[in-house]
């Protein structure tokens, strides 16, 4: 394939008697245009600066912006041969070089990356760079984190009065009729709880952390009912992001963890490990 498409997906065969658990599936190598100026600086300085740049999924989770050279607004030191892709080929890394007032120069070890023989070429001498080398990434003025966003994940949070309840070792660990029922495209429901409808003095924090895109840094916790330790099964973001305004404050329980965990919606058990 020889051009970035407008939009490529891959839908099932209504004709098989299928339902696709997602409808929408991107191709790892699919490159598309994006639709918003993406920015990404480091220590102050402006590194890149595209209106807007190519997305590319190297994967099929998310996509990574791709600049091409004029995008640039640092210098790029060649540093070696880097790993290889399975959908854009091999590749080489760069030193990033950013200009730093009277220190000079501050270079970024291997922070740039290009697939000189990708399927794509326009993506020949386009770069990627290394996402945690840098410390603020702008789409238009928003500040976004974790990886690029994906123009066809939808992050959709909605009040509920379904009744969840949630067991562990026989006890009830927690339960609600007011929930916020969140969905994330190509993701299960998930029920996030008031602390107030949750046995809170069953759960202990532990120094797991997560990221998401989307709704941002995530906290956990481990159940503890007698004897019974189950890590990890509990999460909860305190200040989301936008998508995940509703959700503030509330916790949500991992079922498909662990099996002593259960969580029932509506008299039905649901997410089964």
């Amino acid at each position: 394939m020889s051009d970035i498409v407008q939009r490529e997906t891959v839908r099932r065969d209504a004709a098989r008697g299928e339902i696709a658990p997602r409808a929408v599936a991107i191709q790892p190598g699919t490159a598309e245009l994006g639709s918003v100026r993406v920015r990404a600086y480091s220590g102050g300085m402006l590194v890149a600066d595209a209106d807007p740049p190519l997305l590319v999924w190297e994967h099929r989770f998310y996509p990574q912006y791709f600049f091409a050279p004029a995008e640039l607004r640092a210098g790029l030191r060649p540093a070696g041969p880097g790993r290889r892709s399975r959908s854009l080929g091999p590749s080489e890394l760069f030193d990033v070089v950013v200009p730093d007032g009277a220190a000079g120069e501050r270079v970024l070890p291997g922070a740039a990356q290009r697939y000189p023989q990708a399927p794509l070429a326009a993506l020949r001498d386009a770069v990627t760079l290394d996402w945690s080398a840098l410390d603020t990434w702008l789409a238009e003025e928003e500040v976004i984190h974790t990886h690029a966003r994906d123009p066809y994940v939808r992050v959709d949070a909605m009040p509920s009065n379904r009744h969840v309840r949630v067991v562990a070792g026989g006890e009830v660990v927690a339960e609600s009729r007011r929930p916020v029922v969140l969905v994330q495209s190509g993701q299960p429901p998930r029920y996030y709880l008031p602390q107030v409808d949750v046995r809170m003095d069953l759960l202990t924090p532990t120094d797991t952390v997560s990221y998401c895109a989307y709704k941002g840094t995530a906290a956990y916790w481990t159940v503890r009912v007698g004897d019974l330790r189950l890590r990890d099964v509990v999460w909860g973001y305190d200040t989301p992001l936008r998508e995940g305004l509703r959700i503030a404050g509330m916790v949500c329980f991992w079922q498909e963890k662990n099996p002593d965990l259960e969580v029932w919606v509506d008299g039905e058990r649901v997410g089964r490990s």
